[in-house]
């Protein structure tokens, strides 16, 4: 029997569901603009069903942020800072081994590496960062550097991006997370990051990332100035990459935090639209196997409803995250694995600690 839905469109949104077929730009509006969220989420939850069951990922990690010293200053970026303002900061990598030190009896599986683009380090600082952190936690993945980062690696170093890319992999680095894409969008662009790479110039760099055997996750920052037909485009991009390099391995719906920024007149998002951000992303990305709640961005208690609307992955113990916390974030800075496993069972899934590249850890979990 099928489910009975208050807005018709979803009726024929979760035919195609079921039929396998892939969803326009109309239906990705559909879902961010109804009224029924319980229906929307619903069908969502049944794509995530399809392809976890009643998993639920998180990975052991840490986050290393190595300054916070950037040129670009976006408008939507608390953290940035000046080299000569108060608190902007630089870690040498005596202080980036202290770090990894401090912790060196946990079982961290993931190491999460990204920072300003500072025009007082060189490139042999990446390099060197990246063989610190691989000498110093050998059998820990390194997720590091932006797109954006690439971008400027290769400027830095005078290098093309698929040299410099070859040269920090030869380093240590195994992965990438997926910010800077912000919203691939000329007009997002030019009005609040226009210092930082363009949306065209991110996908030329993520499609060499990915040709060059490196996988990375995908990112969207929502609840800004961008409507509701930019954020579908901005899926639909993804989605036509994923298509061309399979190099995607996770997709994550980043809630603005608007504290501490150059637009603090913006509200914060509201749970509804963080729910319609995940359904939307998990059925608009057919070809994603993972889609993230970013308990850090969303807090604890939504994050849990969102694996009921199509997330399976609430990404990890993160350990001292400190950008979303400098824009206004009252989640906690990190949570033990103990919380994380009861967090995801109290919402009525089974953890699976995962690495990386979501093999499961054994002995960990259910």
């Amino acid at each position: 029997m099928d489910p009975i839905f208050m807005d018709e469109r979803l009726k024929q949104i979760y035919a195609k569901v079921r039929q396998g077929t892939r969803l326009s730009k109309e239906d990705g509006i559909c879902i961010y603009q109804t009224p029924d969220l319980l229906g929307a989420g619903m069908i969502a939850h049944a794509a995530r069903c399809a392809r976890h069951g009643n998993t639920a990922f998180y990975v052991y990690n840490q986050h290393l942020n190595y300054t916070n010293i950037c040129k670009n200053r976006c408008r939507f970026c608390a953290y940035a800072k000046d080299r000569q303002e108060s608190g902007a900061y630089a870690w040498s990598l005596e202080e980036i081994s202290r770090r990894l030190m401090d912790r060196i009896d946990e079982p961290v599986d993931e190491l999460h590496i990204v920072g300003g683009l500072n025009e007082t380090l060189g490139f042999d600082y990446y390099i060197d960062l990246l063989k610190t952190v691989k000498q110093i936690r050998p059998q820990a993945a390194i997720k590091a550097f932006t797109c954006v980062e690439i971008d400027y690696l290769s400027r830095l170093s005078g290098l093309g991006v698929d040299e410099t890319i070859a040269q920090l992999k030869g380093a240590g680095l195994d992965m990438m997370p997926g910010g800077g894409a912000e919203i691939l969008n000329t007009r997002i662009h030019d009005t609040l990051f226009p210092k930082k790479i363009d949306h065209t110039r991110w996908i030329e760099i993520v499609k060499a990332v990915h040709k060059a055997g490196i996988t990375t996750n995908a990112t969207m920052l929502y609840g800004h100035i961008e409507t509701i037909e930019e954020r579908v485009d901005h899926l639909i991009t993804l989605r036509e990459i994923q298509d061309e390099t399979h190099g995607f391995s996770a997709f994550v719906p980043l809630a603005f935090h608007s504290k501490n920024t150059r637009m603090p007149e913006l509200p914060p998002t509201t749970a509804v639209d963080d729910l319609k951000s995940v359904a939307a992303a998990r059925l608009m990305l057919d070809n994603f196997d993972h889609i993230k709640a970013y308990w850090v961005m969303i807090g604890e208690p939504l994050s849990q409803v969102a694996l009921s609307f199509g997330a399976d992955d609430l990404d990890g113990t993160i350990i001292e995250e400190r950008i979303t916390h400098t824009a206004g974030a009252s989640s906690a800075k990190g949570l033990t694995r103990e919380q994380m496993e009861n967090m995801i069972r109290k919402a009525g899934f089974e953890p699976v600690q995962r690495d990386s590249f979501y093999n499961p850890k054994t002995g960990t979990g259910s």
